[in-house]
């Protein structure tokens, strides 16, 4: 579905942000989960926090610019705000007309920025496909204007020298000479954006559900897109040889009601923000109520940020159950983009074989007339 700009109240609250101090806590300026709630049992006495979730929201990542540093939205704003995409789903969701013309359909009125930047339609699905999220994200009540907590919502600065936002990653949507340097998520690998984190987001798109697993000594976080399982390990200790799996390696254990998860080792292919090699994520997880549950995550590089940083939100139940995603677009479609490469560099290295040689040709007359003239004017010798 096509999506063009929300336009929103103007600002008109002004929050101070929270105090930034040493603590790991405090340096990701998480609020933290507010709440008396004491989540139910397993049989081995773990808080319970199996079940199915989702983290779809309205609520973007980084702050917009017009809210500046206020980390809420006024009541007004919210009401604005979810009322249009109320309206966006009913549009969306209205019949097609079966004689419409091929060309892409006008967009509606009121369509996110996100969705007209992924090219329209996502590829021609109906409004019924995607899952975006409606609501503003909540957390401890308050209705929050990005899911980082910085003071002004955006990634923090970067020390001199350290690699940019995207330095980290390999190949992407713009390198076309292997399939090992095309996107992960293209390759049906991972999904893209971060589903799978860590640390995790939803995607603004669709599929942003979870499922989560408890056993004594493992903390199994399913990802529904692509059907992939991230293993916390239960006081173990992080592996010393090298290997850097898939979602990094994660080691957890529990603080009271939170679960704490500790993940290193993440690999080059998912840097988060051009950090990799040295990142560190600490994400805690609380149920904060039958039908919430807070998570919070902390960034550390000590070589790209001189401070930890992170976020936060609160994870609803998934109204039904996650089932198998069967990811094949990139898969069938890669031999296409890459023999469609091949054949533009063959395209372009015959244009430029051609006009070389045009160009040759046109400069010999050019050659021998200069000769003519350098023969002409040669000076007589005896003799001749």
């Amino acid at each position: 579905m096509k999506r063009a700009a929300i336009f929103f109240l103007g600002t008109a609250l002004s929050l101070a942000p929270l105090a930034m101090a040493g603590s790991l806590e405090a340096a990701a300026q998480t609020a933290g989960p507010k709440t008396t709630y004491k989540a139910p049992r397993t049989a081995f006495g773990q808080p319970d926090l199996q079940g199915f979730w989702t983290n779809n929201t309205m609520t973007p990542l980084t702050r917009r610019a017009q809210f500046g540093d206020r980390l809420v939205y006024t009541p007004d704003e919210v009401k604005q705000m979810e009322a249009a995409a109320e309206q966006e789903v009913e549009e969306g969701n209205a019949p097609t007309d079966p004689n419409a013309p091929a060309e892409a359909p006008r967009a509606p009125a009121n369509t996110r920025p996100e969705f007209a930047a992924a090219g329209g339609d996502v590829g021609g699905y109906n409004r019924g496909w995607l899952d975006p999220g409606s609501t503003v994200m909540r957390v401890n009540g308050e209705p929050r204007t990005s899911l980082l907590t910085t003071p002004n919502g955006q990634f923090p600065p970067r020390k001199p020298g350290a690699p940019p936002m995207a330095g980290g990653g390999r190949g992407g949507l713009g390198s076309f000479d292997s399939y090992e340097t095309r996107s992960l998520g293209e390759r049906c690998i991972i999904g893209f954006g971060r589903n799978g984190g860590p640390p995790m987001f939803p995607n603004g798109f669709y599929n942003n559900n979870y499922q989560f697993i408890q056993t004594p000594d493992t903390f199994v976080i399913q990802v529904e897109m692509n059907h992939d399982l991230r293993i916390v390990r239960l006081n173990g200790k992080h592996r010393t040889d090298g290997v850097r799996p898939y979602f990094g390696d994660s080691i957890g254990w529990w603080e009271g009601e939170t679960l704490v998860v500790e993940t290193t080792n993440i690999p080059r292919s998912q840097q988060f923000a051009g950090s990799w090699e040295n990142l560190k994520v600490t994400e805690r997880f609380t149920r904060v109520g039958k039908n919430r549950l807070h998570y919070s995550f902390v960034v550390e590089d000590p070589t790209v940020w001189e401070k930890p940083w992170g976020g936060e939100y609160e994870f609803a139940p998934l109204a039904g159950r996650i089932f198998e995603y069967a990811c094949h677009e990139g898969n069938y479609a890669l031999p296409g983009i890459l023999g469609g490469a091949r054949a533009e560099e063959q395209a372009a290295a015959e244009a430029a074989a051609a006009k070389a040689k045009a160009d040759a040709e046109a400069a010999k007359p050019a050659a021998k007339g200069k000769g003519k003239k350098a023969e002409a004017a040669k000076p007589a010798t005896a003799g001749e």
